[in-house]
This record gives structure tokens, C-alpha cells and sequence, in this order.
């Protein structure tokens, strides 16, 4: 009896080692839940899609999740023949579907072009039916509109990109026939697990807060009267934004300044140059390799002192600001804007909602050193 006993529990012990992996699996599975920050900039009504195919979409997905502007990606099958397809009728049935990514983005902050011009980062578009280690018409690569206007953007993205290369260009261009959502465990799915498969390259994202398109509306800004200048600024200030003075280096308040933020031209409020431009040149006064928008500077040649320099100003207020020289990192474009600290306000990342300027946070959340 006794034997018996003794055998049954040893059975039920190995029953309850057998499940326990099931349920840790459950567990990892309910705390792998993923919740991705919506950008505060992003116009939920003013939203377009697109939808593109480039081999597996786990990595596709997760690549133009992280792109700024875009709202929501949705991976699922498109352009097939058949209604609700399940994943193993995808691979294995001749469904005609393609792994596809339901992009749904702001095209006041991104634009189709530069969504399109990303898909050809990270496909190589004259393999047919296959990218990375997959191969199946599944994998196909391709770009489905469900606007026709779009298609002469996307049609100028894919005529630039066939230049090179010396084989034709196999990604379709078509107008989206269906598409339907794949299973959930497929959603975020890199996101989930970090370890799984991916064809993808990340690396192409680096630059793209560089190349993002930044716009200030000047129409938001303006000059105060002289009078209201002189009570708004120290005399330091209006010396330096309205006289064209100039302080002294290493002694002025933000030429080592570390923080994020936003700096912004002291009489009007526009904004000028972001942390992640600054840079240290060790010349003594903040210097940055480019302004937050090209259009928020004007320049001019400066004669004075018996030297030849460009000198810069802020375009709503005309405020002397500093000058521009050819001397900065070459990785960055080669220039550094000299400017002084007296002629700008900076706006310290956790301010900038506040204070009115949240749709420029994309682009100042880090500084370089």
C-alpha cells in the first residue's frame, strides 16, 4: 500500500513540474503586455495610412514604430485571395497574401515620402518572394496606398531608388485590394520578445530626427515696440540683441549648459536651436551645429573689428544673436553658431509643454557632448 502511495505522489509531483513552465509562459506572456508613449504632437485627426510590406513584419513593424509622426502599426496580410486569413493558411496555402504593416501616421510631422524612402532602408527590393532568411510570396515586398493622390509621391520615392541599382526594382506598387489584422501574438511581437528573429537593420533610424523636417510658424511670434523691449530685457540683453554687443566668454549663462531643452530667442520667443545641436567647441559661448530650423536665422557679413565674418540674426525679432563659422564637427555638416547667451531663453525639457512648446520636444530630448 504503502508503495502505491508513494507512487502517486511521485506521479503528481511530476505533473506539477510538467505544468509549471505552462504557467510561467502564461505569466510572461500577461507581463509582456506592451503600452507604447503616443507622441503629444501627433493630430489623431488628421491621420493617413499606409501600408507596406518588406519581408517578416515583426521587424518592419517595429522599425516605423519608432518613427517619428507615426501613431499606430498594425501588422497583418494584404493583397491576398482569400477573407481572415490565419497565419499558418498564409505560409503554407497559397493565400497571395503578403506580410504587411498598417501604418497610420501624421503627415504634418512625417511625410509619405519619408516613410517610403524608410522601407527602402531596410529591404533590398530586387529579390522577389524573399528578404532576409525567408523566402515565400509571403515575403514579398511592396507598397499598397489607399489614396490615389499618394501614388505619384511613392511612384518619385521608387523611380530615385532604381537608380541604385543595376537589377529592376521587383517591390509592387499597387493600390490596396484588403488587409486583415494579424493574430495578436504577432502585435509588437519584437517588442515582447527582444530575442526574436529579426531581418531588419535598426541603424538607418539614427539620423532621422537629423533629416526630420522641423518648421516654425513665425506667424506665432512677434517683435515688441522698442519701449517694450527695454522693459523686458536687461540692459545686457537689449545691448547684445539690439546694439549688436557681445559678451564675455566663459562667463555667461549657458555656454555649459548640459540640460534638454529648447533655447529661444529672448525678445520674441522663437524658437532657435535645440540641446541635441549643442555641442562643446571650448570657444566659451553656446555653440550648436545647426538651428532648429534653417529658415529662423538670417545672415549677414559683419565688417566690423577689421575682420570678415557672417554675422546671424533671429528672423521675427532681427535680434543680434552671434555668428557662424566653418569650424565645426564635420560629422554634423562642418558648423558651429557661435552665439551668445544673452540673446536667448532656454526652455528646459519638462517646461516645454507648459510653456507652449511641446511640438518641438522630438527634436530637443538630448544634448551632445
Amino acid at each position: 500500500m504503502l508503495k502505491i502511495i508513494g507512487k502517486k505522489v511521485l506521479i503528481f509531483s511530476l505533473l506539477i513540474l510538467m505544468l509549471l513552465p505552462i504557467v510561467a509562459c502564461e505569466n510572461s506572456n500577461k507581463e509582456a503586455q506592451v503600452t507604447r508613449t503616443v507622441d503629444p504632437n501627433i493630430n489623431v485627426e488628421n491621420l493617413k495610412e499606409i501600408h507596406f510590406a518588406g519581408g517578416c513584419f515583426w521587424g518592419v513593424e517595429e522599425y516605423f514604430s519608432r518613427v517619428p509622426g507615426v501613431y499606430d502599426v498594425v501588422s497583418g496580410y494584404a493583397n491576398g485571395n482569400t477573407e481572415n486569413p490565419s497565419y499558418e493558411e498564409v505560409c503554407y496555402k497559397n493565400t497571395g497574401h503578403a506580410e504587411t504593416v498598417k501604418i497610420s501616421y501624421d503627415p504634418n510631422i512625417v511625410s509619405l515620402k519619408t516613410l517610403t524612402e524608410h522601407l527602402f532602408k531596410i529591404i533590398n527590393p530586387t529579390l522577389k518572394n524573399r528578404q532576409g532568411n525567408d523566402v515565400g510570396s509571403q515575403y514579398r515586398t511592396g507598397v499598397y496606398y489607399t489614396d490615389e493622390s499618394d501614388q505619384p509621391v511613392i511612384q518619385e520615392v521608387f523611380t530615385t531608388e532604381q537608380q541604385k541599382y543595376d537589377q529592376p526594382i521587383v517591390t509592387e506598387l499597387k493600390p490596396l485590394e484588403n488587409f486583415y489584422e494579424a493574430e495578436d501574438y504577432h502585435q509588437d511581437y519584437l517588442q515582447k520578445n527582444p530575442d526574436g528573429y529579426c531581418h531588419v537593420d535598426f541603424s538607418s533610424l539614427d539620423d532621422l530626427n537629423e533629416t526630420a523636417s522641423v518648421k516654425v510658424d513665425p506667424s506665432k511670434y512677434s517683435k515688441p515696440s522698442d519701449e517694450e523691449l527695454r522693459k523686458k530685457l536687461t540692459t545686457q540683453q537689449y545691448a547684445v540683441t539690439q546694439q549688436a554687443d557681445t559678451e564675455p566668454a566663459f562667463e555667461n549663462e549657458y555656454f555649459s549648459n548640459h540640460s534638454a531643452g529648447l533655447y529661444v530667442d529672448v525678445a520674441t520667443g522663437e524658437p532657435l536651436f535645440s540641446s541635441k545641436d549643442k555641442y562643446e567647441s571650448g570657444c566659451g559661448w553656446p555653440s550648436f551645429t545647426k538651428p532648429i530650423d534653417p529658415d529662423v536665422i538670417v545672415e549677414n557679413e559683419d565688417t566690423s573689428f577689421g575682420m570678415t565674418r557672417t554675422e546671424v540674426r533671429s528672423r521675427v525679432g532681427n535680434s543680434h544673436l552671434g555668428h557662424v563659422f566653418n569650424d565645426g564637427p564635420s560629422d554634423k555638416g562642418g558648423l558651429r553658431y557661435c552665439i551668445n547667451s544673452l540673446a536667448l531663453k532656454f526652455i528646459p525639457y519638462d517646461q516645454m509643454a507648459e510653456e507652449g512648446y511641446s511640438e518641438f520636444m522630438p527634436y530637443c530630448d538630448s544634448y551632445s557632448e
